[in-house]
């Protein structure tokens, strides 16, 4: 019945979280808010001090668990944290936690509870030692880390990893058989700033180093009972894992915890620095060298065809005096007549290039948004929750840039263009996620997303998304389209034989290894961020990697474009979508790549996750660049032929 009961409560938190983030974006209010973090607390000598527990997270699962679904010591009173949409979605479930912590006061040797293992429980905690379950926990918005020391280029330094790992496998010594053990010591570190006027004090770290320990104890357990192996009174603490505890059927745990407050010089303003140390700066700008290396070239080949190639050929054509020599003529202008024909399924094309469009104007403003600092990592959850919202009102745009292009092939019905454009993209997309969503409830994960949240999603979109879809269907529509810059032929020109370089198949397949490569290096730290359970903050170099994208896109599709249409091959449409779109391809084969390289995945479902997820991705990546290349072929296009003269 508790868990009716917090299931329940969950849902009521996540449906208002986002009713009112919706309303935050309508309403003008005189009274300002902060981001979760932002803000700084001071904190005086002996305040109590709020640790708080989140997800069992495993880089071999992905499967996030919640910290109570293991038996580990309790409050009187578990209470769940208010999370936002973002944080429900990526797993997150942070609750209060049994240790209590107070400022500038140091403890040791707490004990915290001891409990007795049976079958069952012994086999839960075996599961996630072998599975490398970390526990993470949080205070004052800081994640938990341990810090590794290693030595880089010969000087020593620290590197941190989020939360520790639930246990360890190993042998005695003698002995071959693997046995399991527990971490069921904590030993906390905190570091705080202090103000030399004020004394109050601000927390910039929060680290801890798990110990395993068999601990003891003389006559019988009560609540005052002092262990032999860790007791302040005889200066003996636990400073390694000598005797270890183990995991098995009937074995008594007990779990204990020591708390040190350090002064640090390091500024609150800056305790994030540590968390998002980047020590491979080189490789990012080794990227962005690689994919501007791409883009010179491809810019040079533009060049070439504009200012030479088409100055070249619209002259002649301008400067021919008889029809003779007009027949004579071979290349892009004989297919004048035929290149703003109507393509097939072209209410599909008009619905791809509307969502993406849609695509577009989310990452585009998501990445403004990260690069001024609104989406650090201190506001969990905030840039999936970001980039939900703004989907649902880039809407607005995909409806009108869908019906503009609808109008634009003289069609009437503008409202049913408006409804695939609501609903294809995401409709795809939904289905995939509740399958996926299917089996993580059928693994009891917590990264399941509760029928609250369905419902708040289900909302977005119908609620929010498809209006404004509509909205901006019926302003494209209504406002006036410009006409072709020629006339199209009443009788379709046919299509002379390709050379086996023009091959459709082949020409797009080429067209997306360009792309793909201006982007595949900063594309393994996005995957390491998002898999390996990493902080990803070097927005502006992915900021700068996202247009040299958008570039490549563009230019790559106008190239195989011109050379389409000096073949005589006017069926340019389709292919101008898919040149581009197609580097989703190689995008989902490099996650194929990194799966089998780079993960340990070994559990069906988890497996599933991963391609699932990636799938999705690879879906948007193809409507995103797809729209790029073709919007970039229709100017071209538009551009050439209204600079030949055409009688």
């Amino acid at each position: 019945m508790a868990m009716e009961f917090r299931s329940s409560s969950r849902r009521r938190q996540i449906f208002g979280s986002v009713i009112a983030v919706v309303l935050l974006l309508f309403i003008h209010g005189a009274h300002s808010f902060y981001l979760p973090g932002v803000a700084p607390q001071d904190f005086e000598k002996g305040d109590e001090l709020k640790v708080k527990v989140n997800k069992l997270t495993s880089i071999k699962t992905q499967l996030p668990y919640s910290y109570y679904s293991l038996p580990f010591c309790r409050p009187k009173k578990i209470v769940d944290s208010t999370e936002n949409l973002g944080e429900v979605l990526r797993g997150d479930r942070i609750e209060n936690a049994p240790y209590s912590f107070k400022m500038r006061e140091a403890q040791m040797c707490n004990v915290l509870c001891r409990i007795t293992l049976d079958a069952k429980t012994a086999k839960e905690f075996k599961e996630k030692i072998d599975d490398e379950y970390r526990v993470n926990m949080i205070l004052d918005n800081l994640p938990l880390v341990v810090p590794i020391e290693r030595l880089d280029q010969g000087a020593p330094s620290v590197v941190y990893q989020l939360g520790y790992h639930v246990g360890l496998k190993g042998q005695y010594e003698g002995s071959k058989e693997q046995k399991y053990f527990m971490h069921n010591h904590l030993s906390f570190t905190v570091r705080f700033h202090r103000d030399i006027q004020t004394d109050a004090a601000r927390i910039v770290g929060f680290e801890v180093k798990p110990y395993s320990v068999k601990h003891e104890y003389e006559g019988q357990w009560s609540e005052k009972t002092r262990l032999t192996t860790c007791d302040p009174h005889t200066k003996r603490l636990v400073v390694s894992s000598a005797t270890p505890q183990e995991v098995d059927n009937k074995k008594e745990i007990i779990f204990t915890y020591d708390v040190d407050f350090q002064e640090s010089e390091v500024k609150w303003a800056s305790r994030w620095d540590a968390y998002l140390l980047m020590s491979d700066n080189q490789i990012h700008w080794f990227s962005i060298v690689n994919s501007l290396m791409i883009v010179l070239f491809l810019s040079g080949m533009v060049a070439m065809i504009m200012l030479r190639t088409l100055y070249r050929d619209i002259s002649r054509y301008n400067e021919l005096e008889t029809q003779e020599e007009a027949q004579e003529e071979t290349g892009w202008k004989l297919v004048h007549g035929d290149v703003f024909r109507l393509p097939t399924n072209s209410d599909l094309l008009c619905v791809y290039v509307g969502t993406g469009v849609q695509c577009l104007g989310m990452v585009l403003v998501t990445m403004i948004f990260a690069m001024l600092g609104f989406l650090s990592p201190s506001n969990r959850g905030g840039l999936m929750t970001a980039m939900l919202l703004l989907w649902v009102f880039m809407g607005l745009f995909a409806g009108y840039a869908s019906s503009r292009l609808y109008k634009m092939f003289k069609g009437t019905e503008w409202k049913r263009i408006a409804f695939r454009t609501a609903f294809l993209f995401p409709a795809v997309v939904s289905s995939i996620f509740f399958v996926l969503n299917a089996l993580i409830w059928g693994q009891k994960s917590s990264g399941a997303v509760p029928f609250g949240t369905m419902f708040a999603l289900i909302f977005l979109w119908f609620g929010i998304s498809v209006p404004l879809v509509f909205v901006g269907g019926y302003i494209g529509f209504k406002k006036p389209a410009a006409d072709d810059p020629v006339k199209t032929n009443k009788i379709p020109r046919q299509i002379p034989e390709q050379a086996w370089y023009m091959n459709p198949v082949f020409s797009i397949l080429i067209g997306g290894i360009l792309p793909f490569g201006a982007v595949f290096i900063e594309l393994f730290f996005i995957l390491t961020s998002i898999w390996l359970n990493q902080f990803y903050y070097i927005f502006g170099f992915l900021f700068l990697v996202f247009v040299i994208l958008i570039v490549t896109c563009a230019e790559i599709t106008v190239v195989l474009c011109y050379f389409q249409l000096c073949s005589e091959d006017y069926l340019w449409w389709w292919r101008s979508y898919l040149t581009s779109g197609s580097s989703a391809l190689y995008l989902f084969l490099y996650a194929a790549f990194y799966f089998f390289t780079k993960l340990q995945i070994t559990k069906l479902v988890s497996a599933m996750l991963y391609f699932g997820y990636m799938l999705i991705a690879s879906y948007a990546f193809f409507v995103l660049t797809g729209t790029i290349g073709f919007y970039a072929c229709l100017w071209f296009t538009r551009l050439i032929y209204s600079s030949v003269k055409i009688d």
